[in-house]
């Protein structure tokens, strides 16, 4: 089971946009890497091309890079507090589940 899952709220404990928080677009666990909405935004050049009849300028181009997942932190939906995530088995159903180690509510 994952910690950190696309739809999360983060907050970006290191680099550039320290403090921020957003939304996890995309999650690459092999890669160990997680993708913030709107935040880690490089700029690109990209070359002159042709496609078809179509001929594409050159220019530079802002996008969203990749965010080491070491460096974003969970934020509990119940105390909106940054937090570790811990695991429990609910015996309700026997299903695993995320915890919030600060408040203790289960994090959906």
């Amino acid at each position: 089971m994952q910690r950190i899952k696309k739809g999360d709220t983060v907050e970006i404990i290191a680099g550039k946009d320290v403090g921020e928080r957003g939304e996890v677009k995309t999650v690459m666990p092999k890669e160990n890497r997680v993708l913030v909405d709107g935040y880690n935004i490089v700029k690109r050049h990209q070359k002159a091309r042709q496609r078809g009849n179509q001929n594409i300028p050159a220019q530079i181009v802002s996008k969203e890079a990749a965010l080491d997942l070491s460096n974003v932190m969970l934020v509990c939906p119940s105390c909106d507090k940054r937090t570790r995530v811990g695991y429990r088995v609910r015996e309700s159903d026997n299903r695993k589940v995320r915890v919030c180690k600060k408040c203790g509510a289960d994090i959906e």
